[in-house]
């Protein structure tokens, strides 16, 4: 079965594709998988993962709001994982190796979103990135410590997916492009569905050349994209395109991602974990079991941001409240 995935690949992939059977390996040897490919195999191992199922219960970028349709971290993710796999099967790329990255790329966000990130970079003394947590989680911390030892294009892929980023695949750029594709157009649906922005507040030169909606937006991003790399050994949107999609996106940090409404939750959601950042530095013995084992080979500061950044909102507001608020205060 997979000799044949290998010979489909080679007839119908681009030369520019990363070829499953050309994969420069994992860190750690393992006996193959007679079905899968290795980076399906690697897909697997995100999706099964404890970091992934945690994803549900994080922010995208409203804390806890009210409703059921507002993006979670989760959702996100899914999100990212169909506009990349659409990317790469249109451009004859590797949709498997593209598909896993996009899955993984997140699995180190904080809880409460990015407000959660900048908390932890500002207490941690040597930063905090949530693209690097995300390659530390697959690395160390999932698997009881032992990490996934997933393939380094995968590796690659979810370090480098931000938009400072420079991935060494296509796929991986696929992906970093997927990413800033579906966060703009769900978070738009979010902020309007929230009352911080209308349709018509939408700029509208953006908007003529991007499309009126947002399933139209991302059709014709994946066009843009697909006229202006097919056949090269690149990705990327058509200058028209990329320069509406960076003015849309800077409109969403001014009215959006900055907006008192949209954060309104972030000087509490900071507190809380500075206090607890704070509170485990000077207990360390307060860790749990997994967490405290790691400091025979961490620095303590970076496995509180391991414990911290693992939480999910509700995990996080729990773990608060069983430190610091008695017991009598919650009672109902």
């Amino acid at each position: 079965m997979k000799t044949r995935i290998y010979q489909c690949e080679k007839q119908y992939f681009s030369p520019y594709a990363s070829f499953s059977d050309k994969t420069r390996g994992r860190a750690r040897e393992e006996e193959p998988c007679p079905m899968r490919t290795e980076y399906q195999r690697d897909r697997d191992r995100i999706i099964y993962s404890k970091a992934f199922r945690r994803l549900k219960n994080k922010t995208q970028v409203f804390f806890s709001p009210e409703g059921d349709h507002y993006m979670t971290r989760l959702t996100h993710t899914l999100d990212v994982a169909q506009v990349a796999r659409s990317i790469a099967r249109c451009l004859a790329l590797n949709e498997d190796l593209a598909e896993a990255i996009a899955l993984g790329h997140d699995l180190g966000h904080t809880p409460f979103g990015h407000s959660g990130e900048r908390i932890l970079a500002k207490l941690n003394p040597n930063g905090f990135e949530h693209n690097k947590q995300s390659l530390r989680v697959v690395d160390v911390l999932e698997n009881d410590g032992e990490g996934l030892n997933l393939t380094y294009e995968v590796r690659d892929g979810i370090v480098e997916h931000k938009k400072s980023g420079h991935p060494h695949t296509l796929e991986g750029k696929v992906v970093s492009l997927s990413d800033r594709i579906a966060y703009l157009n769900h978070d738009i649906e979010d902020a309007i569905r929230a009352g911080i922005i209308t349709e018509s507040d939408l700029p509208k030169e953006e908007i003529a050349v991007l499309g009126d909606n947002s399933s139209g937006r991302i059709n014709n991003m994946i066009m843009s994209i697909y006229r202006n790399s097919m056949g090269k050994n690149e990705v990327s949107m058509e200058k028209e395109f990329l320069e509406a999609t960076e003015s849309l996106r800077a409109f969403m940090f001014d009215k959006v991602y900055l907006d008192n409404a949209a954060r309104s939750e972030e000087q509490r959601a900071g507190e809380m974990i500075s206090t607890m950042y704070t509170y485990y530095l000077a207990h360390l013995e307060k860790l749990p079991d997994f967490y405290k084992g790691l400091l025979d080979k961490y620095d303590s500061d970076t496995v509180i941001s391991d414990y911290i950044s693992s939480m999910t909102d509700r995990y996080a507001v729990f773990t608060f409240e069983e430190i610091f608020i008695p017991k009598n205060f919650l009672l109902r």
